[in-house]
């Protein structure tokens, strides 16, 4: 499968869910419609929620849930669009604590709502944010699926949403420490891998998969989960914007610690990297992370793309969807070379 195909498998299941989504903020708007802030909050969701993105997390929960039933129904695009609003969620608390401006081109939520006040707009994106939460349980259960396997989806959702709250404390814990090698990757069983083990695991439970592959599954998630993470934090700091959709080393600045940085913090001369922050110099940085901690990350992500395909070998899914995941996470181990 190449690069178009997966693009082609992501668009089509994405528009799915995306008219899923727009179906159902139809129906929240005429409940929001009491106060005419309140219905633009919901508009201004909808609007977010459907901005232009791959939707892969979503697409991870239908793609498993075809790969036992062998079948896509309308149940299980409510349940994908479910856990989009639920990965919405999570960017609209990130930008807001990161003070990010941008979200794929456009402004971010809190910064939607500013003119008034920043602490205003602050304020609107951690009460929206907590909304979609809300709406993403409220999205799930709206499908027929049988009441036990909600009951256990929402619980696995529940958990890891406390999972990826607790990643984004450590995460802004650590602009004010460097943390090791084990440290990130405490952090970040809690981050990406989060997101992931919620998506395929809820569509693994929807399909009433063997018991088994809801192990391998979990495994999946994490390595796919830790693969995805290091490559978007080399994207947050080489990319281009027009490529990244916001300007890159917001990350660095902000004095983050992903594993390419800690590994130059690690290997190269001590202090050098600590006086260039200081100084804001960012082309220094990069140079130098290129250098000790970029090829050490690259390799790490890698690692993660091949243990993730090996175990994806391992479950009773069709050949088809694990045909997509191998050429996903081999695409993705490929695109590292451009850094």
């Amino acid at each position: 499968m190449e690069e178009l195909a997966i693009h082609k498998v992501l668009n089509e299941y994405g528009e799915e869910i995306e008219k899923e989504i727009a179906s159902y903020f139809k129906e929240k708007q005429r409940d929001a419609g009491y106060h005419e802030f309140i219905a633009q909050v919901y508009k201004s969701l909808e609007d977010y929620a459907l901005r232009k993105g791959t939707r892969l997390a979503s697409c991870c929960t239908l793609l498993i849930y075809k790969g036992y039933k062998n079948r896509v129904d309308d149940e299980i695009v409510k349940v994908c669009a479910g856990i989009e609003l639920y990965r919405h969620a999570i960017l609209i608390h990130d930008d807001l604590v990161d003070g990010d401006e941008l979200r794929r081109g456009d402004a971010s939520f809190h910064k939607l709502f500013g003119a008034l006040s920043e602490r205003f707009g602050e304020s609107v994106g951690m009460f929206a944010g907590n909304i979609l939460y809300s709406l993403t349980v409220d999205c799930i259960l709206k499908s027929s699926f049988e009441r036990r396997l909600l009951r256990e989806s929402i619980m696995v959702l529940n958990k890891e949403y406390g999972n990826v709250n607790e990643s984004q404390m450590l995460d802004v814990l650590f602009e004010y420490k460097e943390p090791d090698e084990a440290e990130w990757y405490q952090m970040a069983s809690k981050r990406a891998t989060s997101l992931f083990r919620a998506a395929m695991l809820i569509g693994a439970i929807l399909s009433n998969a063997p018991e088994s592959d809801e192990q391998i599954l979990r495994n999946v998630a994490e390595h796919m989960g830790y693969a995805l993470d290091i490559r978007d934090d080399i994207m947050g700091t080489f990319a281009p914007k027009e490529e990244y959709g916001r300007e890159p080393t917001g990350d660095i600045k902000l004095f983050k610690k992903p594993l390419h940085l800690i590994y130059t913090l690690t290997h190269a001369r001590e202090g050098v990297v600590r006086d260039m922050l200081k100084k804001g110099d960012i082309g220094g940085i990069r140079e130098i992370i290129r250098a000790y901690g970029l090829e050490r990350a690259k390799d790490k992500s890698r690692k993660h793309a091949k243990h993730a395909i090996t175990l994806i070998e391992q479950t009773a899914m069709q050949s088809e969807v694990k045909q997509f995941f191998r050429a996903f996470l081999r695409y993705s181990s490929e695109s590292l070379d451009c850094y």
